[in-house]
């Protein structure tokens, strides 16, 4: 990776973050996702970045986006892309356009699950020159092994695996500005575990 990852030089994708797609997560806890997720999509509100939300499927098992996602970021649900069935988002010209769009190289994703619906976009999107941090633990799979082989795929391809708290750091900057208030509230109500 190049560059730093800014909220000036990012975009965050949330893939197929839908409520039937959630429930196949069994390598990590649900609920974990679901604030992990939550969390990101506050901090691009605070942050004013970008956000290309896609879903497959509504209207079949997969089900609607988590609804909280309209709730924080009523516009980006607004255009949400809904693919017929593609697999790989990234080939979905409709996704990919939107991404292009942001005019940003600098690419933070996470999808349900990582075993199908994140490894492939994180993939392409590397091999075509963007640099890609995925959020782990906004995203996850019904199996430990294919988590595990997915993580393996990414890093081998250039990948950047993270997580929310280390994420939100990097793109904060720095604590005492107001938004790094305001990301350190999501912070502490919404991704730390309650400790004692």
């Amino acid at each position: 990776m190049s560059d730093n990852f800014t909220s000036d030089n990012s975009v965050i994708l949330f893939i197929d973050h839908q409520v039937g797609t959630m429930q196949l997560i069994k390598n990590i806890p649900l609920d974990l996702v679901k604030r992990n997720t939550l969390a990101l999509a506050k901090t691009a509100k605070i942050l004013n970045i970008p956000v290309v939300l896609t879903s497959s499927q509504e209207e079949n098992l997969q089900g609607p986006l988590m609804p909280e996602l309209q709730d924080i970021l009523p516009e980006a649900f607004e255009k949400r892309i809904k693919r017929a069935g593609i697999v790989n988002a990234w080939n979905d010209i409709n996704f990919k356009q939107a991404v292009e769009n942001t005019q940003r190289k600098n690419i933070i994703m996470a999808g349900v699950t990582t075993d199908v619906c994140l490894v492939y976009p994180a993939i392409s999107a590397c091999r075509e020159g963007y640099n890609i941090q995925a959020v782990i633990d906004a995203s996850g799979s019904p199996f430990d092994i294919s988590e595990e082989m997915s993580r393996r795929r990414m890093e081998r391809e250039g990948v950047v695996l993270t997580a929310t708290n280390t994420l939100m750091a990097e793109l904060a900057q720095d604590w005492s500005r107001p938004q790094g208030g305001q990301l350190l509230q999501v912070l502490f109500s919404d991704v730390l575990p309650k400790i004692g």
